[in-house]
């Protein structure tokens, strides 16, 4: 008879390895060209819709898997590139057939910008910016055992993939027509940060994550688990940053835990570094140094959980 599986145990200084990412947040000013986008290009089809006064909160997903909220939120000012924020929201994929059909799918579409491609040891992607200026990155992983580790850290980088060969390699029509009946999932964020030892004391130290690679020029990577990353900052185009102000773009980041002892242990973690949170129970709110709000729940939140979460 097979035993129980034993929950990870709690770890008072990091955030547990069954750590995961959720749903993204973005605030977008045509709430239908948005949808119908990420619809079209990356087969994400809307689960659930919920006004709050003004604003209309919108879940996007692959079969019952959120991946997306989209909150109208007319009349905010487009984000600058030069502020802290969203560097790219990246899509993880099962295999490379499922991440050719989406590659195809979002060039098909001109309202969308295809921007590159990289080999990064770790992974291969390809790299979009939406119509409201967002980045959305599709990648799939390499197994872990091909992953290179050099002195305590994951090897990563950006060597040249030709997109048309990879095409040509691993899409087929069978896999093109099923594809928003595929799996999929937000496997990592990329943030834009003021500097880099900030972040890190806010990510890793209070956040608990643990650094993967932190001698990239201008970039921090961090995860949970042992993975490449699931959070990493860069200040490629917004070194010196402050606080963000109110405009489109990145609404929230959410990342999920197995229970509420990891959310106790993030609390006295977040209150050893003297940071302001809010602790619903299921949920723990905390901003970054950038204004920037990270969302931690335990698992069993639902799309009407999502579409009810604040918003900053």
């Amino acid at each position: 008879m097979d035993r129980p599986t034993e929950p990870p145990a709690v770890h008072e200084r990091v955030i547990t390895p069954a750590m995961a990412m959720d749903a993204v947040t973005l605030r977008v000013g045509d709430l239908d060209v948005m949808s119908t986008y990420y619809g079209s290009a990356f087969a994400l089809e809307p689960l659930q819709e919920r006004s709050h006064g003004r604003e209309v909160h919108r879940v996007l997903g692959r079969g019952s898997t959120p991946m997306l909220r989209l909150v109208h939120t007319p009349g905010l000012p487009a984000g600058d590139q030069r502020q802290a924020g969203l560097f790219h929201t990246a899509l993880l994929f099962d295999d490379a057939a499922a991440l050719a059909a989406t590659v195809y799918r979002a060039v098909q579409d001109p309202r969308g910008t295809f921007t590159g491609s990289s080999d990064h040891l770790v992974s291969e992607a390809f790299y979009f910016t939406d119509p409201e200026g967002n980045g959305v990155e599709l990648y799939v992983d390499r197994p872990r055992d091909q992953w290179v580790r050099e002195r305590g850290q994951i090897k990563m980088g950006s060597a040249w993939l030709d997109p048309n060969a990879y095409l040509r390699s691993h899409l087929t029509e069978a896999e093109l027509a099923a594809a928003p009946s595929r799996s999929g999932q937000v496997g990592h964020v990329h943030l834009q940060v003021g500097d880099i030892p900030t972040a890190r004391a806010f990510y890793v130290d209070a956040l608990g994550l643990e650094a993967t690679l932190a001698d990239f020029p201008g970039a921090l990577f961090a995860s949970a688990g042992g993975y490449h990353h699931h959070i990493a900052m860069n200040t490629w185009n917004s070194a010196g940053a402050g606080p963000r102000a109110a405009s489109l773009g990145l609404g929230d980041v959410a990342i999920t835990v197995p229970g509420r002892e990891d959310l106790d242990a993030l609390t006295a973690r977040l209150r050893a570094a003297a940071l302001p949170f809010a602790d619903d129970g299921r949920s723990v709110t905390v901003a970054d140094p950038w204004d920037t709000q990270v969302t931690v729940s335990v698992p069993g939140t639902s799309v009407e959980d999502l579409l009810a979460r604040p918003t900053p």
